[in-house]
């Protein structure tokens, strides 16, 4: 059964193109089918926090008393409303009984926030867990208030809380479900996840320095274990929320009234290796592999991008492989060799589980004068528009012609009109011609008869 909690969206960009997608159940490969261990406890699970899968449960809703792995939820809320290298002042505080572990923080001492944090979660410190419940919230009664609103808010319909530090109550309690749902989610908090790795630590805040180590015991038998909280009081007995991570894959698992420090550390380690036999490496992309190769521009040519590092990626039977690409489709302008270009991500069921930078195969340089004439030679579109402009340019040329045919103008006048048109006489010959006139007159008139 999935388990019921917020989670937050895990981020994919648009842009990304889903290239393959296979399943993993490839011939020949050989699934655990192992049965799932039987622990020494009250109650205990097994999931994958990546797709909230049940791998293995008994009674993983039942009620029961969690000692100290309530200071999960007392780090939740430290998380979210303090900053880590906040300064706080601790109240006094005196243990309930001898065998709560404190810091030995005096009334008034300053100490830093993460320093509180580790406290709290190696050792256990309750006076650490006081403190962060003072400066959350103002007081111990208001701070439980908030821890069963984050419980309610967060899906843990099995969970309810009567102090900060996991002291026995018939109000304080919760399930293995309850559990390992809140680890997930502390788990994705970077500062959380380290802390709960760190077999030991030295406290440099405070009225002087501290070192603490880490009750979870596991953390130095296997090197896989990375977490989380350990719990003990005579009523819950021995309690652990326990996580692994082998390869690409985390394993979180809780176990609940378990009868000894023995049995709680042997029947974390038995769940969490029967997880890890159901899943099995699968390489998407050796180092060096060609994922895509986008076109270069203005040329008939591809420009290979292979994965910087090799992607494996490991899965249990029925989940599926996948790959996501970020890349150009065109590239332009020079490109070194090496130079990263884009990005492929592994996904397993859809969600990311491995990435690599993609690089380019080798150096290519600028499309040159020469390519783009080419390019635009070859291109049909092109062609097809060059002709159609040419095309226009004669049309308008020949209308161009054929309105200036139709325009008239004067012809000039022939030779022959040219030498009759009267010409401009000199005043010598204009006398001339008078005279001549002249004469011609007195001979007409002496013919006629003489004057009178």
């Amino acid at each position: 059964m999935p388990l019921s909690r917020p989670r937050q969206g895990r981020i994919c960009a648009a842009a990304a193109i889903v290239l393959a997608v296979f399943g993993v159940a490839l011939p020949g490969t050989a699934w655990a089918d192992a049965s799932p261990p039987t622990p020494d406890a009250k109650a205990w699970i097994l999931i994958d926090p990546s797709d909230d899968s049940l791998l293995a449960a008994r009674a993983p809703s039942k009620r029961l008393p969690i000692a100290s792995t309530t200071k999960l939820m007392t780090a939740y809320l430290a998380l979210h409303a303090l900053k880590p290298n906040q300064m706080v002042t601790a109240p006094a505080y005196r243990p309930s009984n001898p065998a709560e572990i404190t810091l030995g923080l005096r009334g008034g001492e300053r100490i830093r926030v993460r320093d509180l944090l580790y406290g709290l979660l190696l050792p256990s410190a309750s006076d650490a867990a006081i403190t962060l419940a003072d400066a959350v919230s103002g007081s111990v009664p208001a701070f439980v208030d908030d821890m069963n609103r984050a419980a309610r808010k967060l899906g843990l319909t099995d969970t309810s809380y009567a102090n900060p530090i996991g002291l026995d109550d018939p109000d304080n309690y919760s399930s293995a479900h309850d559990l390992v749902a809140l680890a997930s989610i502390l788990l994705e908090n970077r500062l959380f996840a380290r802390i709960v790795n760190t077999p030991a630590a030295t406290l440099s805040s405070g009225d002087h320095p501290r070192t603490v180590t880490s009750r979870d015991t596991l953390l130095g038998q296997a090197p896989w274990v990375n977490g989380v909280k350990t719990g003990h009081t005579l009523d819950a007995g021995y309690v652990l929320v326990g996580s692994g991570k082998r390869g690409s894959t985390t394993l979180i698992s809780a176990v609940l009234g378990t009868p000894s420090e023995y049995a709680r550390d042997q029947s974390t380690l038995e769940l969490l290796d029967y997880g890890f036999s159901l899943y099995h490496p699968v390489q998407a992309f050796g180092r060096g592999a060609e994922v895509t190769a986008p076109k270069l521009d203005y040329r008939d040519e591809h420009l290979p991008l292979l994965a910087q590092r090799p992607l494996t990626v490991t899965v249990r039977e029925g989940q599926r492989v996948g790959t996501r690409i970020r890349a150009p489709d065109e590239l332009s302008g020079a490109v070194r060799k090496g130079q990263s270009l884009g990005r492929v991500t592994v996904t397993v069921d859809g969600r990311p589980a491995a990435a690599s930078p993609l690089v380019a195969a080798h150096a290519v340089s600028a499309a040159t004068a020469v390519d783009k004439v080419e390019s635009v030679a070859q291109n049909p579109i092109v062609l097809i528009a060059l002709l159609g402009i040419v095309i226009l340019v004669v049309l308008l040329l020949t209308m161009r012609r054929r309105g200036s045919r139709e325009v008239e103008t004067p012809e000039p006048p022939a030779p022959e009109e040219r030498q009759r048109s009267p010409r401009q006489r000199t005043p010598e010959e204009r006398r001339r011609m008078h005279e001549d006139r002249m004469r011609r007159r007195r001979q007409r008139m002496e013919r006629e008869g003489g004057p009178g």
